[in-house]
């Protein structure tokens, strides 16, 4: 089973801007669409970006597209969300969780799994 490790996350004021990083325990994570997520405080879980096995196809939650980039490098078996121009709205527990297929369903997180623990970002106005 794929354990998923996120690191990264942390305090910013609005308009800053950090880079979350999910690795893998093992090789095979290269073949699975990726996906990163987030759970604001007394709110459910949105998805926030995917990216296919390849890194060739990604889908960006509307409220993040164009501020965030997510990518991925398979020889590091890493994915990373670039967060820039963040808002206090972008306040959450980011969590990454892997999908079943190389290609990305969506951002509905009923579609992955092996989530990991999360990593906290806390965006100040």
């Amino acid at each position: 089973r794929v354990q998923l490790v996120e690191s990264g996350g942390g305090s910013v004021q609005a308009g800053g801007s950090l880079r979350l990083s999910c690795v893998a325990s093992q090789n095979t994570y290269s073949r699975h669409c990726v996906g990163w997520f987030r759970q604001p405080p007394g709110k459910g879980r949105e998805g926030v970006a995917v990216i296919s096995a390849g890194g060739a196809s990604t889908t960006y939650a509307a409220s993040v597209q164009g501020r965030f980039t997510i990518s991925r490098n398979n020889t590091r078996n890493t994915v990373y969300l670039q967060m820039n121009s963040l808002k206090p709205e972008d306040t959450a527990m980011y969590s990454c969780a892997a999908g079943s297929n190389w290609w990305c369903p969506g951002l509905d997180a009923t579609d992955f799994g092996n989530w990991g623990q999360g990593t906290q970002v806390t965006v100040s106005k």
